[in-house]
């Protein structure tokens, strides 16, 4: 049974699903294949190491689906920034009009989407930066609890309580982000408000996702207890897998005063790309959420949204027998 929001009608698709921008992982492949299975493919724009390579991913996308799909685009804390405002350009002009956002100030690339008709989402951690991005004119923002992988902000909050704020005090729809991998969690998601959910670390168990076959197998092994966090002293927290790596960094934060450089090489960008080709999940930092203690199997994304779909509806309709009315009264 099809399950129809807000967001599946603002978007064009069939299941509320949108598949995060993730770091070597939002690639063609997987982004086509999501798009097709009904939910919405994320190309991640910074996993491109050009505009211009990221027009090829888009044809190549493209080539694979005729569904709709979005481009992440996520602003980092750099001395020497990525040419957001090229990759903007490039994603625009080769026709993608969904658009999915995140970082800080992102106000002169909302600005530049929305003039060019374009769908925008905001990830946000706090209500707070929900409403700035509110008045920046977004379409839709991604609320992200705590138990997401990457960034959960500094405040600790998880997903229960943000989306039951959210509910009352925003005034654009929103989706859920963090900690969600089964129908359950995205029954809860729309019963708290939301019109749908953004999913990780589970589209990276799935079998066009790009990562090695070992990292999959490690994330079906794992438990939700298989996370920490990074960067808590340097106030830029990231939730990433437990590891020979991950804990040597928390190890020499504890010895306090660390500085970025102190740990610049543990975390570098290409060790972790190097954990999703070649298979070593002990060779560098990779981004893992704690939704992992709910993944035990790798299905293709057609097969993870089939189930999706037709678990929620089973689930709503179960919930209908909580209700007591005059008429289920009398077959009590």
């Amino acid at each position: 049974m099809p399950i129809s929001t807000p967001l599946t009608k603002m978007l064009g698709i069939r299941v509320p699903v949108i598949q995060g921008g993730m770091q070597w992982v939002g690639v063609p492949k997987l982004a086509a294949a999501v798009s097709e299975a009904g939910g919405l493919g994320i190309l991640t724009a910074l996993t491109q190491p050009s505009p211009d390579a990221l027009r090829q991913a888009i044809r190549e996308t493209r080539k694979l689906t005729s569904k709709p799909f979005g481009v992440n685009i996520t602003l980092l804390p750099s001395i020497t920034p990525p040419d957001y405002a090229g990759y903007a350009r490039a994603a625009v002009e080769e026709g993608v009009r969904v658009f999915e956002t995140a970082g800080n100030n992102p106000g002169t690339l909302i600005k530049y989407l929305k003039s060019q008709g374009c769908i925008v989402v905001h990830k946000c951690t706090t209500i707070r930066h929900a409403k700035s991005a509110e008045k920046l004119g977004v379409d839709l923002l991604s609320i992200d609890g705590f138990e997401c992988a990457g960034h959960p902000g500094e405040d600790d909050v998880g997903g229960l309580v943000l989306m039951a704020r959210a509910i009352r005090e925003l005034n654009v729809p929103f989706v859920a982000s963090g900690g969600i991998a089964d129908a359950r969690g995205l029954a809860a998601s729309l019963a708290l408000g939301a019109v749908g959910a953004n999913m990780g670390t589970r589209f990276m168990c799935t079998v066009e996702s790009p990562i090695h076959q070992n990292i999959k197998e490690k994330i079906v092994a794992s438990t939700e207890r298989d996370t920490v966090h990074i960067f808590r002293t340097l106030h830029n927290t990231a939730r990433v897998y437990k590891n020979k790596v991950s804990m040597e960094v928390v190890a020499i934060e504890k010895r306090g005063n660390a500085k970025f450089e102190d740990i610049r090489d543990l975390v570098s960008g290409a060790r972790g790309r190097q954990v999703y080709e070649t298979g070593d999940p002990d060779f560098g930092i990779w981004s893992a959420g704690i939704a992992m203690g709910l993944i035990n199997d790798i299905p293709t994304c057609e097969e993870l949204l089939r189930t999706l779909e037709k678990e929620v509806a089973e689930i709503v309709g179960g919930l209908q027998q909580v209700i007591v009315t005059p008429e289920t009264k009398s077959k009590l």
